[in-house]
């Protein structure tokens, strides 16, 4: 088992237990979440490859900007298909801060497979004071943390296409503040980020949604797959 599944299995369950604190405090009916079906859904489910490597381009190109993924390496992109040569090539896009060097200096340098997801703000304080004071949240266990009382938190991925794909024209006698948008899937329908996602040429939202959800739900599980087929062999060895 890989050092970065025993990580996840650690900090998901961390989360899985806040989710519940979090589901109590705040009840489903107050945010309308859409139902979707799922490659990964049920004990035969397993992730579409190409689904995912769709989702990772999204979150480079659209989400990185303000998102970090601290949990995620570049290597763990072998994951979902890609070669040792395209992990490089996408670690080696960023610089990354290392040393001290011989002079007890710190020095920037290309990216490396072993590196963590390159945050796109160096501290938090820099985070809110690109963003109107708001925090983007790291989304490695966004999946895990949405999830309700679903099987296997498999409606966290319904919650992050939901957000997705649900921001609307507030209706008649609600009044959004200067700098919020009005989104049904959020709870209070008040979210600070505008919609990152829209119709294209290459996709339309709704797949671009599904993509990004799945891609997330990959981050937070990414020992999902191999649970499966620990629990059939459970299952099989107890028949």
């Amino acid at each position: 088992m890989s050092k970065r599944r025993i990580v996840l299995g650690i900090v998901t369950a961390i989360a899985g237990l806040a989710a519940v604190g979090i589901v109590a405090a705040n009840p489903v009916h107050h945010a309308e979440v859409h139902t979707q079906s799922w490659s990964f859904n049920g004990f035969f489910g397993s992730f579409d490859q190409a689904q995912l490597k769709r989702g990772h381009v999204i979150y480079k190109d659209v989400c990185a900007g303000c998102h970090s993924m601290n949990l995620l390496a570049y290597r763990d992109l072998q994951d979902i298909g890609y070669t040792e040569d395209e992990v490089k090539a996408f670690a080696a896009e960023v610089q990354v801060e290392d040393g001290p060097n011989d002079a007890g200096e710190m020095f920037e340098r290309p990216g490396r497979p072993s590196d963590r997801f390159k945050a796109p703000f160096p501290n938090e304080q820099a985070a809110r004071s690109m963003n109107n004071g708001a925090l983007p949240p790291d989304l490695s266990l966004m999946a895990k943390s949405r999830a309700g009382a679903g099987f296997l938190g498999h409606d966290g991925a319904d919650y992050i296409y939901s957000l997705m794909t649900m921001y609307k024209e507030p209706p008649a006698g609600v009044t959004i503040p200067e700098g919020m948008h009005y989104n049904e899937a959020f709870k209070g329908h008040q979210i600070a980020m505008p919609p990152p996602l829209s119709d294209s040429e290459e996709a339309p939202l709704d797949q671009q949604a599904q993509d990004i959800a799945a891609f997330m739900t990959w981050a937070a599980e990414g020992n999902l797959e191999e649970r499966h087929r620990t629990g059939i062999k459970a299952i099989l060895f107890l028949v």
